[in-house]
This record gives C-alpha cells, structure tokens and sequence, in this order.
C-alpha cells in the first residue's frame, strides 16, 4: 500500500529517534494489547479479508501517524471484534465512558491457568520461515535484477518504492518463504523464495548517494524481474 505505511519511509518527517534501553512495554496496558492479540489472533478469520496488516495500514494517515504502536494494535483489534459480532461499537463506547467516569475503576480479573498458558505459548512461540513445499527458486546468486515498478498495491506490501524500478544483484537466496502481501479475499498466497538483493547507493540516490555504499533489501521473488 502507497502512503505513510510505506516500509521505505517518507520524507518530512525528521531523523529515527533511538531510545536507549527501550522496555519491552512503556505502559501495563501494552502488555495486555499484546496478550490479547497473541489470543485473538488464533480466531479463525478474525482480521478477514484483507488480514492484520492491512487493516493497520487502512487506519487515516493523521490517526494513524499520531499514535503509538500498540494504540494501533488496540483499533484494528477493535475494529475487527465489532465487524465478527464479538462485541458492539456500543457496547466497547459504554465501557469506555465508564471507565472514564469512574476514577475508582478496576479491570475485572477472572483467574483461569489454562488460559494464561494459551496466551504464553501464542506469545512464545517461534514458527521456522522456511517451507518445503518444491518451489525452486529462479534467480541465484549473482543474478541482475530489476525492483518491479509497475505496481501500485491496494493491499499490505513489502516492496519500498525507493527500490521500485531500481538494479540491483542476489546477493543471497533465503529460501521459500510464505508470502506476506495482501491477496484478494478466497484466495491463497502461494510461499515464495525470499532473496537478499544489493543495491548500490547511487542506483538508489544517485549524485546524492555516500561512494562506494550499498543497500540491501530483503524480498520477494514477484517483486523481482531480470535486469
């Protein structure tokens, strides 16, 4: 998807600010978005059609840019409950009202073993990338290619559009990989091999490029086509 979200970046938005020894969760109420995600996100076709990404990158530009990482987990986990019918815009806005009325307001706590170790296992849990499903790869290391530029994404995509168009060179083959990018609703993304490609700085920046400076960017074989 072209915009904000863009994995390249945008300029106008001034320097990456670094935080030193950056917690894990700045806020008690992260860890529960996080908790809660990790759950939610075992219910079959909770985030359909269009999955979690996209629904994250489909939130207003300004909204989306005045919010923190987990404040955006939290509406496309709202979003998501209402449209299945889990809970009601009413009943989510009622909550919330009480809540702010009520200074004196405790969650409600509900002791259950087995669910806390639902949740820590989905949190916990690391899935290997790879998959052996015989598809061979078509470029190898070494090979030119070109970044495909003729597309304009609807959908969640990993392909920057400052590499778009671009030259670069394999520099290593990852493997097969599922496919990340949106895809039309009742259909299936078909895993893909994952490449390495070097591009030098000046292909990407031109006069404006550092010397001898390169850029590599991981991806997938469709966003590649022989140079």
């Amino acid at each position: 998807m072209n915009g904000v979200h863009d994995l390249g970046g945008m300029h106008g938005f001034g320097p990456v600010v670094r935080e030193d020894d950056e917690p894990v969760f700045h806020e008690a109420w992260e860890g529960r978005i996080f908790a809660l995600m990790s759950l939610m996100g075992q219910h079959p076709g909770l985030f359909h059609p269009g999955g979690f990404r996209f629904r994250l990158e489909s939130i207003d530009p300004p909204r989306y840019l005045s919010s923190s990482y987990y404040e955006k987990w939290m509406m496309v986990l709202e979003q998501a409950l209402v449209e299945k019918g889990i809970v009601t815009a009413d009943e989510l806005a009622a909550r919330t009202d009480h809540v702010r009325e009520h200074a004196d307001f405790k969650l409600p706590r509900r002791e259950d073993p087995k669910l806390v170790e639902l949740i820590r296992l989905a949190a916990l849990t690391r899935y290997p990338p790879h998959r052996e499903v015989g598809v061979a790869p078509r470029f190898a290391t070494g090979d030119r290619v070109r970044a495909r530029n003729n597309i304009n994404p609807a959908g969640h995509t990993r392909l920057p559009r400052y590499v778009r168009g671009r030259r670069g060179t394999i520099d290593r083959v990852h493997g097969v990989h599922d496919f990340q990018d949106a895809i039309p609703p009742g259909t299936k993304a078909q895993p893909q091999p994952v490449y390495c490609v070097r591009f030098d700085a000046n292909e990407l920046w031109g006069e404006s490029a550092e010397p001898r400076e390169s850029v590599y960017v991981d991806m997938w074989e469709s966003y590649l086509e022989p140079a």
